[in-house]
């Protein structure tokens, strides 16, 4: 197979939404990485080996070398985010990473300081930072964030970039027909200053798209997940992803359900609950907020165990998802799951999960791999959604508009992560998704 994918030549930049503490855990992380002082685990793009070809040709390769991945030290961040705090201020702030794992990236930090975001505190109410462009509308939002992207991208001397979302879960917005499913109306109700049915997010989107930017939604927003940004993706020739970073809990889910499925054990009931005390904790304490987590993280396991496929083991099975903001855990997570299966001759069993994670730490090398692959698939000519991010994202995108389904099984998304890098390698995509 031949491949007509572009070198990663010249500078990447990266542009978070956001500057709390994720990304400034990924942005520590990678200064911290390509200094030799830290290494970049977690990070399939740094670690993961995938296999191509078969018989005596097979050999087992980094992604590297497959493709054309941008190297850790051409990479430039920049950043928006309602507070004035440099990224040396937020991490510290976060308090995620120590400070003698900070400070050796200091001055680089430092310099990392983000623009005024663009932002309606109608879409998170807990935030109270005065770092805000002055937009008059949602259009003139649009226009100002370009400018910013261009800017950024002369500045730091950058072949190509990537817009990033880490900022906080924005109200739930559903999906409406006549401003979301055409890119028209979308425009039009962004010129008209419809704040009910056009997010901020939706103008990181669009303003990224319009400049030739990547977009990866790293929350569960509406945002990119709307048929007016896919045309938008199509119009403009450029790749999406979303949405929301899958980290703890659900990365959990996604990989023990298959378990359960492929044991053929019935489901009686999951109850999953976390405890989280960082900003984002915050922000999903107000209920508008959670909606938005919840309909992401519910999603999960009913594609996954499901009732027409096995009606004995997985009809009316109770699905509960919660979270609650507990300011002393900070970012340490920690999540409980209860699941209760049932066995031979319907004697019921129960399965305990007690994840104590740290938020952005498992989130810092999602954000690493989302930005590098997006740029490959950019590199590629591929646009649109890209569904072989799936296995990164808590509520993977697709078309619901013609009755698609989302993949969320964890070794299913695997097998399409692997099957597109080999097929942007060049070699063949040779495996099965069952």
């Amino acid at each position: 197979m031949k491949t007509t994918v572009k070198p990663a030549e010249g500078k990447l930049g990266i542009l978070i939404v956001g500057n709390g503490a994720v990304a400034t855990t990924f942005m520590t992380g990678v200064l911290m990485a390509r200094r030799g002082q830290t290494k970049p685990i977690g990070s399939m793009t740094q670690y993961d080996k995938i296999r191509v070809g078969r018989g005596d040709e097979k050999k087992y390769l980094k992604y590297d070398e497959i493709v054309s991945i941008a190297n850790l030290n051409d990479i430039e961040f920049g950043c928006w985010d309602v507070y004035p705090q440099n990224a040396y201020q937020a991490a510290v702030y976060a308090e995620v990473l120590k400070r003698e794992d900070i400070d050796p990236v200091r001055d680089e930090l430092e310099q990392i300081v983000p623009m005024p975001a663009a932002f309606d505190k109608n879409f998170a109410k807990r935030l109270d930072g005065d770092n805000v462009k002055p937009c008059k509308n949602r259009w003139e939002m649009v226009e100002m964030l370009r400018e910013d992207i261009r800017k950024f991208k002369v500045a730091k001397q950058c072949s190509r970039v990537v817009v990033l979302w880490a900022a906080s879960t924005e109200i739930y917005v559903p999906i409406n027909k006549e401003v979301h499913y055409s890119l028209e109306a979308l425009e039009k109700a962004m010129k008209a200053d419809d704040r009910e049915h056009i997010a901020p997010s939706m103008c990181y989107a669009y303003a990224a798209l319009a400049e030739g930017c990547p977009f990866v939604m790293g929350a569960p927003n509406t945002t990119v997940d709307i048929p007016a940004m896919w045309e938008m993706a199509e119009k403009t020739k450029m790749p999406i992803a979303g949405k929301d970073f899958k980290t703890g809990q659900t990365l959990v889910k996604s990989g023990f359900a298959p378990i359960i499925g492929t044991r053929c054990l019935g489901l009686d009931g999951w109850f999953s609950t976390n405890i989280l005390g960082n900003r984002d904790g915050l922000v999903l304490d107000v209920p508008e907020n959670f909606r938005t987590k919840e309909v992401s993280k519910l999603s999960t396991l009913e594609t996954i165990l499901k009732e027409d496929e096995q009606p004995d083991l997985y009809t009316d099975y109770y699905h509960k998802v919660r979270i609650n903001y507990y300011p002393p855990r900070n970012d340490n997570k920690e999540s409980w799951d209860n699941i209760d299966i049932v066995g031979w001759m319907g004697y019921p069993m129960q399965i305990k999960i007690n994840f104590l994670c740290r938020d952005s730490i498992l989130a810092a090398p999602v954000c690493l791999d989302l930005c590098l692959l997006i740029d490959l698939a950019a590199r590629a000519g591929r646009y649109g959604t890209q569904r072989f991010l799936s296995f990164f994202l808590k509520s993977p995108m697709h078309d619901y508009t013609k009755g698609e389904e989302a993949v969320n099984h964890l070794y299913r998304q695997h097998t399409m992560l692997k099957n597109a890098i080999r097929e942007m390698g060049g070699y063949e995509a040779d495996e099965e998704i069952d």
